[in-house]
């Protein structure tokens, strides 16, 4: 079936394009986690920072590195 291959091929195209900002993304989540637990003290419960950092995707690990953490 020529749609299939055209359709798979389209598939490949679009997750190559997408694979550094994958990897982005996956460094980006085990930084924060990791740098959530390392930080004594957050701007809020620490949970709620790993929920936010976990399930926000890109803009939660973000979100923790320029307003969770506290640098008093």
């Amino acid at each position: 079936n020529k749609f299939g291959g055209e359709m798979m091929t389209d598939v490949i195209q679009l997750l190559q394009l997408l694979w550094p900002l994958l990897v982005l993304q996956f460094i980006l989540l085990v930084v924060a986690i990791v740098a959530c637990f390392k930080t004594d003290e957050t701007k809020g419960p620490k949970w709620v920072w790993l929920l936010v950092i976990l399930f926000a995707n890109i803009i939660g690990p973000i979100l923790f590195f320029l307003i969770g953490r506290r640098t008093d």
